[in-house]
C-alpha cells in the first residue's frame, strides 16, 4: 500500500473529532442541566442538535471536498470547529448551547466525512477496508478515552472546560491539516458543478441500491448506537449512581468491543466474505438489542444486564460499519466526497432522530434506550436483506497516492 505510514494516524485523529465531541461531555449532562437550568434529560437536546448539525454539514463538507479539493475545507472546518467550541465554554443558557453546538457539528463534519472520500482515493476493495479498519483503530480510542477523560475533567473543573479542551483539539487538527495532509484529490479529477447538477448527482446516488442498502445498514446501526450514548448518562449515572469517572471506564468497555472486532474484520474477510461478516454482525446486534430489552423490561441483572448487551451490540458494529462505508463508496470513487456526504447524512439524520427520541421517552429506566436499540437493530437487518447479491465489494487491492 503506497501511502506514508502516519496518513491512517492522521486520518484518524481527525474523524475522532466526531466521538470526541460526542462522548466527553455526557457524563456532564447532570451538571449542565444544573447549572443551565434545565429539567432532567433537556440536556440531550445538545446531542440531538449535534446530530443534526453533523447531518446537514457532511452533505455540504462533501460537495465542497469534490469541487476545492480534500484539503482546504479541511482547514476552514476544524477552524469554525474549533471557534463553535470555545463559544459552548462560553454559553449562558442550553438553548445558545445548542445552536453553538450545530455550528460546531457543521464544522467538524468535515473532519468525518473528508477522510473517508480519502480513503476512497487511495484504495478500493479489501484494500480499503483494511485501511478504514486501520483508520478506526486510531479513532477508536477516542471513544474509550473521552467519557473517562470528560469525568476527570469535572473531578477538578466545571462543565465549561470539557469544551475548552475540545477546541484545543479542534485547533490542533486544524494546524495539523494544514501544515501535513497532502491533498489526494488532484485538480483535474475535480468537480464543477452548479446546485442543479449537485442535486442531480446525489439523486443519481440515492437511486443507486447498492449505496442505499449500505448506507442504510450503516445508518441503523448508528441508530441504535447513538440511542445508547444518549440514554445511557441518565441509567447510569443517576439511576445505578455511577461516579462520572466509572461512566466514562464502563462506556470505554462498549468503545474496546468495536475497535477489537473492527480490527479483526480485515482479518477475516478475505476468509469468509464481505456479505456473511456484514450479515453475522447484524445477527448479532439483533440478539444482543433483544436481550438488552427484556433485562430493562423485566428489571433483571442490574447494570450488568444493561453493560453486557451493550457491549456485545457495539461490538458487532465493529464489523458492519467498517464494510458498509467500503461497499457504499465501492461504485462512486469519481465522486467520493458527495457519496460520502450523503453517506454521513442518513446515518446522522437517523442519529439526530435517535437522539431526540431518547430524551423524549427518557424515564429514568433503561427501557426507551433499549427500544430504540431493537428499532436500530432490526433497520439493520432488513437493510442487509436489500443489499444486492452477490455483495458488490470488489475485491481488488489497488492503492494509490
Amino acid at each position: 500500500m503506497n501511502y506514508p505510514a502516519w496518513l491512517p494516524v492522521l486520518l484518524g485523529f481527525l474523524t475522532a473529532v466526531g466521538p470526541l465531541s460526542t462522548d466527553m461531555y455526557l457524563p456532564a449532562f447532570p451538571a449542565i442541566e444544573a447549572s443551565l437550568g434545565g429539567r432532567p434529560g433537556t440536556a440531550q437536546i445538545t446531542l440531538a442538535t449535534w446530530f443534526a448539525g453533523l447531518a446537514i454539514g457532511q452533505i455540504t463538507q462533501g460537495s465542497l471536498s469534490d469541487r476545492y479539493g480534500r484539503r482546504a475545507p479541511l482547514v476552514v472546518g476544524t477552524a469554525i470547529y474549533t471557534l463553535a467550541n470555545a463559544g459552548c465554554a462560553l454559553a449562558p443558557d442550553l438553548f445558545t448551547l445548542s445552536v453553538l453546538r450545530f455550528v460546531a457539528a457543521f464544522g467538524g463534519s468535515a473532519s468525518m466525512v473528508i477522510p473517508r472520500a480519502i480513503v476512497r482515493d487511495l484504495a478500493d476493495g479489501f484494500a480499503a477496508a483494511h485501511l478504514m479498519s486501520r483508520l478506526m483503530l486510531v479513532m477508536g480510542v477516542a471513544p474509550i478515552l473521552a467519557p473517562t477523560l470528560g469525568g476527570l475533567i469535572l473531578g477538578y473543573a466545571p462543565w465549561h472546560a470539557i469544551f475548552w479542551f475540545t477546541a484545543a483539539y479542534g485547533g490542533i487538527c486544524c494546524a495539523l491539516v494544514w501544515r501535513f495532509l497532502p491533498d489526494t484529490l488532484p485538480p483535474q479529477r475535480r468537480m464543477q458543478l452548479g446546485f442543479g447538477n449537485l442535486a442531480a448527482r446525489y439523486a443519481g446516488v440515492l437511486r443507486d441500491r447498492v449505496f442505499l442498502s449500505y448506507a442504510l445498514m450503516g445508518g441503523w446501526g448508528m441508530f441504535g448506537m447513538f440511542a445508547y450514548i444518549g440514554g445511557s448518562p441518565p441509567v447510569l449515572i443517576q439511576r445505578f449512581a455511577f461516579s462520572p469517572a466509572h461512566y466514562g471506564m464502563l462506556f470505554g468497555a462498549s468503545a474496546g468491543a468495536f475497535i477489537l472486532s473492527s480490527q479483526i474484520n480485515p482479518r477475516i474477510l478475505p476468509r469468509i466474505g464481505a456479505a456473511r461478516v456484514m450479515r453475522t454482525g447484524t445477527l448479532v446486534y439483533l440478539a444482543a438489542a433483544v436481550t438488552l430489552l427484556t433485562c430493562a423490561v423485566l428489571d433483571m441483572g442490574g447494570v450488568y444486564g444493561i453493560v453486557l448487551p451493550v457491549v456485545c451490540a457495539m461490538g458487532s458494529m465493529g464489523f458492519v460499519m467498517p464494510n458498509s462505508a467500503v461497499g457504499a463508496l465501492s461504485r462512486h470513487a469519481a465522486q467520493a466526497g458527495s457519496a460520502s456526504a450523503l453517506m454521513g447524512t442518513i446515518g446522522f439524520c437517523l442519529a439526530a432522530l435517535s437522539g431526540v427520541l431518547v430524551g423524549a421517552l427518557s424515564d429514568g429506566t433503561a427501557r426507551p434506550m433499549a427500544i430504540l436499540m431493537l428499532v436500530g437493530a432490526v433497520g439493520a437487518v432488513l437493510a442487509d436483506r436489500l443489499r444486492p447479491k452477490p455483495a458488490l465489494i470488489p475485491q481488488t487491492m489497488d492503492v494509490t497516492i
